[in-house]
C-alpha cells in the first residue's frame, strides 16, 4: 500500500439502479450492495489500508419510502450482527459517525457494543457514515462551540468537534454509479481529497476496481495549493 494513501472514503451509490436494471426490487439491490461492502472491507484490510469510510445512509435518505427505510435498517442489523465476529477476528476497529437520535434503540445498542469491543483493534479503521450529513455535522460543531462559550476556534479546535475527530482527512474519495457530486459527504474533510468517479454500480464494485482507483490515485500530483517540485527548479 502506498504510504501516502492512508484513508479512502467511498460514496456507495447505485444499489437501486442495479436492481431496476434487472427488474428486481430495490431491496435486492441493497442486499447485493451489502455483499460488495463486505468484500471491499475485507480486501481493504488485506492490502493494509489504515482507514476506510463508507457512506451508508445520509440525513436526506430519511425522505425515502418507509418500507425501504425499514428494509435498510433491517439489513443494517443483520450486517452488524453477522459481521461483528469477522471484524474482531480481522483486527478491524469500527466507528459509526452521524446522528443517532433517529435510530432505533436496538441499533444504537448494537453500534455501541461493536465500537466498544473493537476499540483496541489495530488493523483497518472502518468508519460507517450513518444518518450522516456534512452540513449538519458542521452546524453541530459550531453550535457545540457556541454552547461552550467559545468566541473563536482554531482549525484544530474545530476539527476536534467533528464526528471524524479521530480519523485523518480522506486522501481519496470514490463515488460509484456515474454520479459526479459529493452529496453532503465530508465537506470539511474533503478540502484536499482526490476524487474518482466511476460508472460502476456499487453492487458490481470489486477489489479489482478498488485497485484501479488506487492506481489512478498514484498518478495524481497532490500539491495542496503549492506548485510542482520540478517547477521550483
Amino acid at each position: 500500500m502506498d504510504t501516502s494513501l492512508n484513508h479512502i472514503a467511498i460514496i456507495m451509490d447505485g444499489n437501486g439502479r442495479w436492481a431496476k436494471a434487472r427488474g428486481l426490487p430495490r431491496t435486492v439491490g441493497h442486499k447485493k450492495g451489502i455483499e460488495a461492502t463486505k468484500t471491499i472491507v475485507r480486501y481493504a484490510g488485506e492490502i493494509g489500508l489504515k482507514n476506510l469510510t463508507l457512506y451508508a445512509f445520509s440525513t436526506e435518505n430519511w425522505s425515502r419510502p418507509e418500507d425501504e427505510i425499514n428494509d435498510l435498517m433491517g439489513m443494517l442489523r443483520f450486517y452488524m450482527k453477522g459481521e461483528a465476529a469477522d471484524l474482531y477476528k480481522n483486527n478491524v476497529r469500527l466507528s459509526i459517525i452521524g446522528f443517532r437520535n433517529r435510530l432505533s434503540k436496538d441499533i444504537i445498542e448494537l453500534i455501541e457494543d461493536i465500537e466498544n469491543k473493537s476499540k483496541n483493534n489495530t488493523g483497518l479503521h472502518l468508519t460507517i457514515a450513518l444518518d450522516y450529513g456534512a452540513r449538519q455535522e458542521i452546524l453541530n460543531a459550531v453550535n457545540t462551540a457556541l454552547a461552550s462559550g467559545s468566541q473563536a476556534l482554531s482549525k484544530d479546535d474545530f476539527e476536534a468537534l467533528l464526528f471524524t475527530h479521530n480519523t485523518p482527512d480522506p486522501d481519496l474519495i470514490i463515488r460509484t454509479s456515474g454520479e459526479t457530486r459529493i452529496s453532503n459527504f465530508l465537506l470539511w474533510q474533503a478540502a484536499y481529497s482526490e476524487f474518482i468517479f466511476t460508472d460502476i454500480l456499487w453492487p458490481d464494485f470489486t477489489p479489482k476496481d478498488l485497485d484501479h482507483a488506487i492506481s489512478e490515485y498514484k498518478t495524481r500530483d497532490r500539491r495542496y495549493g503549492g506548485i510542482e517540485r520540478a517547477s521550483q527548479i
